[in-house]
């Protein structure tokens, strides 16, 4: 079996309750949290691009503090007015693909995020909507999440439809690995049914982090990741690349999982990871290079 390109990590860097489980409670000045990620993973998948546009300034600080990373790569998630609002213009089409095509020129992109919400079932108005966005950025790799059961096994050409690992509410689609333009996305967020439930009730309504976080917060066990790792390997013939991102952040459960995962799909290989993260999660020991 020839196992295809990994890319593996988290979506989204910049946690404080990630200290000190990954990064260290004492840091100096010059510390950079993502400087730091690059040190372990080669991808990361940008979140605040959903809820605001990024400075090119921004974007140009990510390519200094991961010069050292050699195929360190960025997946960008496109901003909510495309996806949740549906309403946007050439000025917003213009601001993301300016920062997509700095990260393309620097041989960082990976690829973009296009998240739907739930809401989005597949019908006739939502796939001509689909098809607009999809147009508007043909220039780049496109993955697509859909969280509705009614797009299970539909197909598209031009992009690679997620694969996700949700709690089974209501008409939430399986997790089941989706192969597409020869990659594969896969994303985590956990199966912390009760808190996802809690969190569909308070939809729309205001709440803090902790209780926006809440539905994110499961560590998976050795047991699921067996089985993940099993799952994923099935489409390693049909692959090319494959992108593994841990959602479940809170605390740093995606990033222990996201070692763990690492290890399995890497054939059992020993991780290099921070001594913080192993003392964190002790069960790490056993797959701790160093």
């Amino acid at each position: 079996m020839q196992t295809p390109k990994l890319y593996i990590g988290t979506a989204g860097w910049s946690y404080k309750d990630w200290v000190p489980n990954f990064y260290p409670q004492q840091q100096s000045k010059d510390f950079d949290w993502l400087e730091f990620y690059a040190q372990y993973f080669n991808v990361v998948e940008v979140n605040a691009s959903y809820y605001t546009y990024i400075s090119q300034r921004v974007v140009d600080a990510w390519l200094r503090k991961t010069e050292d990373a050699d195929d360190f790569l960025f997946t960008v998630k496109l901003h909510k007015d495309f996806t949740h609002l549906r309403k946007y213009g050439k000025e917003q089409i213009t601001a993301v693909k300016e920062n997509l095509n700095l990260l393309k020129q620097n041989e960082r992109l990976g690829g973009m995020l296009i998240q739907f919400p739930y809401s989005f079932d597949c019908n006739d108005a939502n796939i001509d909507y689909m098809r607009r966005v999809i147009e508007d950025f043909e220039e780049y790799d496109k993955f697509v999440e859909v969280r509705h059961a009614s797009w299970k096994n539909k197909k598209a050409s031009k992009i690679t439809f997620c694969t996700i690992d949700q709690p089974q509410i209501g008409e939430a689609i399986e997790f089941e690995p989706i192969v597409g333009n020869k990659m594969a996305y896969i994303r985590f967020h956990g199966r912390n049914e009760e808190a996802w439930r809690q969190s569909l009730s308070n939809f729309g309504k205001k709440q803090t982090y902790e209780q926006q976080s809440a539905r994110y917060k499961y560590l998976y066990s050795p047991g699921e990741l067996t089985e993940i790792d099993i799952k994923i390997k099935e489409i390693y013939d049909r692959v090319k690349k494959v992108f593994v991102i841990m959602n479940n952040h809170p605390h740093g459960d995606a990033v222990a999982n996201a070692f763990e995962l690492l290890h399995l799909l890497k054939e059992r290989t020993k991780v290099k990871m921070p001594e913080t993260i192993v003392k964190a999660y002790p069960r790490l020991k056993i797959i701790a290079a160093n």
